[in-house]
């Protein structure tokens, strides 16, 4: 008998953040993924096991919701070092990308694979059998637009199969997936949640349950912006914009290009190189240190400049509002330009946070505390019937 495992998934536009299980199992993988051949080349297979199997993934995957099936992909690490890697573009519906169900499928395939859940899925003949509790979510927009309906229809709706072709360590294994239930939350109500509540849905943080938030959740592709009022997402005030960092990041990539000749694999190098703590905004040329603050700065305050005005398009019309959270991948890159902005304009009350994983994983963070909710209740109402089944003793 196969068991369904709870996953927690938030593909976001830079990369995929996954929790499984009882927080088991974390994984994360930038969401790059490159179409290949069957056969890659690699440099002996003995060598190739040794490898980490989330630095070489080469995968072909089979599923009805996807648009281009039985397409054969490199992903994450892998296909970034790939001539024709591909990342979400600028305007595109997260809900309708195959890229989307490719990093999803792969993810739980990962996860489905390892040797410590052996004894909660059936392997026969290298096929392994996966189900899981799926709890993710989509933009705002996404979901005012109906969206998050037939995205959950999709991956409901068939089994989906994730086949490992030259991947270190499970080379040869199949991986059919299937959903026990899928819940799609709207991403700026998953950030409060993660905000207020703990695992169990108690109320952690009682100096935020009955105050007026914005929450500004800054994607690669994205902008949410969800209005609290009265614990509640305003979804007549809720907004999303087609406004998030990757086309600053492609536009540092490429200044760094032609004026210094050097290529980055990703998006994900530009903000490693914008984000760390030494050496900060610098790269090598030829050996040297060199800075590129320059043309960091430039684009990301021009980029900050359209994040704040979104800030006060919605904080005068919702005047009563008594604080801003900042919160995604996005926010950490626009951090100080937002910060100085809003000192030297309006002085707006707005908060970060300062530890960069909880940002980054607040989404991921927030579907599990979603998912294995509904997971407990389900559970419950099931025992509730089973005792009521129970013959009464005299």
């Amino acid at each position: 008998m196969t068991n369904s495992r709870i996953a927690a998934v938030d593909v976001g536009n830079d990369s995929v953040k996954a929790l499984f299980g009882k927080l088991d199992y974390e994984l994360n993988l930038p969401n790059v993924i490159a179409r290949d051949t069957e056969d890659r080349p690699v440099i002996g297979i003995e060598e190739l096991n040794e490898k980490d199997p989330l630095d070489g993934i080469h995968i072909r995957v089979h599923s009805p919701a996807l648009m281009d099936n039985n397409a054969i992909y490199r992903v994450g690490n892998l296909a970034t070092k790939s001539g024709n890697a591909t990342e979400l573009d600028p305007g595109s519906s997260k809900s309708e990308e195959d890229q989307t169900l490719v990093m999803l499928f792969a993810t739980l395939a990962l996860d489905a694979v390892r040797e410590e859940n052996a004894d909660i899925f059936k392997k026969t003949n290298q096929v392994v059998d996966a189900s899981y509790l799926l709890g993710t979510g989509l933009p705002l927009r996404e979901v005012k637009e109906g969206k998050d309906v037939g995205y959950r229809s999709r991956l409901l709706s068939s089994v989906h199969q994730v086949e490992f072709l030259v991947t270190p360590k499970y080379q040869g294994l199949k991986v059919n997936i299937k959903f026990d239930e899928v819940k799609v939350y709207p991403e700026g109500f998953a950030a409060y949640i993660n905000l207020v509540m703990d695992n169990n849905l108690n109320i952690i943080n009682r100096d935020l349950v009955d105050k007026r938030i914005i929450i500004q959740d800054i994607g690669g592709l994205s902008t949410d912006v969800a209005v609290i009022k009265n614990r509640n997402v305003d979804d007549d005030k809720a907004q999303g914009f087609n406004l998030g960092v990757a086309e600053s990041l492609e536009e540092i990539r490429e200044e760094i290009r032609s004026k210094h000749g050097i290529e980055l694999d990703s998006r994900r190098d530009i903000v490693e190189i914008i984000t760390r703590k030494n050496d900060r905004n610098h790269i090598m040329v030829k050996g040297s240190r060199t800075s590129v603050h320059d043309i960091v700065d430039r684009i990301l305050l021009e980029l900050a400049k359209k994040q704040y005005r979104h800030l006060r398009n919605t904080w005068q019309k919702n005047s009563q509002t008594e604080i801003c959270y900042f919160v995604g991948g996005g926010s950490m890159v626009l951090k100080e330009y937002l910060k100085t902005l809003n000192n030297n304009l309006d002085g707006y009350n707005i908060a970060f946070f300062e530890d960069e994983k909880e940002s980054i994983w607040m989404m991921a963070n927030a579907y599990y505390k979603l998912i294995s909710a509904f997971d407990k209740q389900k559970n419950a109402k099931a025992k509730g019937k089973e005792d009521n089944k129970k013959p009464v003793k005299n």
